[in-house]
């Protein structure tokens, strides 16, 4: 099983240029190292071809999107993942999914809200502050709790600050200093969408608009607040698909660690 490094959880470079100098001195035949080194590009179990080497990469390891996957497939991609990397994040999960997951991973941790299946075996660093997941309404958390998962896996602290919506914006301004400590903010609304332009003109951090398909007819199933964040006058709006909580947890995770990198300098 390869090494990881304890603050990246990559396979580590040094366990590498120990197979190759086991081969270069006898101890590993040629066939034996390249058992343990092809799964590296990436491994095939004829349903999905596993991208092992995306650790190396980009930092982070492949993530399972669940919906459209049988039960015994989402099981069979993860128990072959853990083995490679410390980290496992299923997105879309149903309890179902989880129940033949922890058959095979013990140490699996479900999330009912935001349907996410998590294994963190990377516990003991201490996670970078600077992430702060704001939703419009409570219906709005299922969506923000699947990009609060992802950026907390990324080795994030993420504040939650949930129901601040622009019907009672005091409750917004009640939050303004926690907000305004945060390196990334990601804001996720349905009904009519207005809460990331309005985070952004009042915080200096970049924020991350979230659509979420909550809202009655005319929101069409999150199109409305989609093309309301795509038009905010707010200049340090970004926006992700609808409901994409993943792909905005990912992208904090990303901004926050470049940034506390700097931070350190």
């Amino acid at each position: 099983m390869a090494e990881h490094d304890k603050l990246t959880g990559q396979p580590s470079k040094e366990w590498i240029s120990s197979i190759l100098e086991q081969v270069k001195t006898g101890a590993l035949t040629p066939d034996a190292a390249m058992q343990q080194l092809k799964v590296l590009p990436y491994e095939d179990l004829h349903y999905a071809k596993i991208d092992h080497h995306r650790n190396l990469r980009v930092g982070f390891p492949e993530v399972i999107f669940g919906l459209g996957k049988t039960v015994e497939q989402i099981a069979g991609i993860a128990e072959n993942m853990v083995a490679h990397s410390p980290r496992l994040l299923v997105t879309r999960a149903t309890p179902e999914a989880y129940t033949a997951v922890l058959k095979k991973i013990p140490d699996a941790v479900y999330n009912p809200a935001s349907m996410t299946i998590v294994v963190n075996r990377l516990k003991e660093i201490p996670p970078r502050p600077g992430i702060a997941v704001v939703t419009g309404g409570t219906a709005d958390i299922p969506v923000a709790e699947e990009a609060a998962v992802t950026a907390e896996l990324m080795g994030n602290q993420v504040e939650r600050v949930y129901d601040v919506g622009v019907a009672g914006i005091h409750r917004l301004f009640d939050k303004l200093s926690l907000l305004r400590d945060m390196h990334v903010i990601v804001a996720v609304a349905g009904m009519e969408g207005a809460l990331p332009g309005v985070v952004s003109g009042l915080v200096s951090a970049p924020v991350i608009a979230v659509p979420t398909s909550i809202g009655y007819g005319a929101s069409f199933g999150g199109l409305a607040p989609l093309l309301t964040m795509l038009n905010s006058c707010a200049a340090g709006v970004a926006v992700v698909n609808i409901d994409n909580g993943f792909g905005a947890g990912y992208m904090a995770g990303l901004i926050n660690s470049k940034t506390a990198g700097q931070s350190e300098h």
